[in-house]
């Protein structure tokens, strides 16, 4: 019995793809782990062997994919993720220098190669503009230096993506997901009368996993 019962429902979710139609709306709900994958200059002009590391992020993640046809989606993708800096060169016996969180709503064109399939991938690209914000000097860094005010210019950049949609019913469906995104920013600490700065790529893949449903 409880064989047929799965033949069954293999067979039902067979005769019903999730598959996206144009006029579609698709809603995912991922978790994505953020991976800068930065370089820096020096710190200019208080530390010039100084550099800067940007650590990983874990968090949700919401995007909207509204289909223009059956393989042609546009995709608006929204999320924040917290990151701390830390020294590295010269500064790296201070640690953690600040903190700060990135809000980068980022929106691609995508291609879906075979839109009436069970397993469905796609690939994307299109443009980022990421806001720096609630930006706050470490403890360790104002012990060594003094009272410093921090803050990072936002940035406009590409992205590209690329992923699949895996039915798991007749309108939820399985999503993983690889982004790549260009996020270039310029760090300010000021100290009093003494300003410093860092430019920084940050360039992060993002890795993203969740589900998704048809409207």
């Amino acid at each position: 019995m409880t064989f047929k019962l799965l033949t069954a429902a293999a067979l039902a979710l067979a005769a019903t793809p999730a598959h996206a139609e144009a006029g579609d709306l698709l809603v995912r709900l991922r978790a994505i782990m953020v991976s800068p994958t930065e370089t820096s200059s020096g710190v200019r002009p208080g530390f010039p062997a100084g550099r800067v590391a940007v650590d990983d992020a874990v968090v949700p993640e919401l995007d909207f994919t509204y289909m223009l046809s059956d393989k042609v989606g546009a995709e608006l993708i929204l999320g924040t993720s917290p990151h701390d800096i830390d020294g590295r060169g010269a500064l790296a016996a201070v640690g953690k220098l600040a903190d700060t969180m990135a809000l980068p709503p980022t929106l691609t064109l995508q291609y879906h190669f075979a839109p009436t399939a069970k397993l469905r991938p796609y690939v994307g690209a299109g443009i980022n503009y990421t806001i720096f914000y609630g930006e706050d000097a470490s403890r360790p860094l104002e012990a060594a230096i003094g009272s410093t005010d921090v803050s990072l210019d936002s940035s406009f950049g590409y992205a590209l993506q690329a992923g699949v949609d895996v039915d798991l019913t007749e309108r939820v469906f399985l999503n993983l997901d690889v982004k790549y995104i260009d996020i270039d920013t310029t760090a300010t600490l000021r100290t009093g009368a003494l300003t410093n700065r860092v430019d920084v790529s940050l360039d992060p893949l993002v890795f993203g996993v969740g589900l998704g449903m048809r409207f």
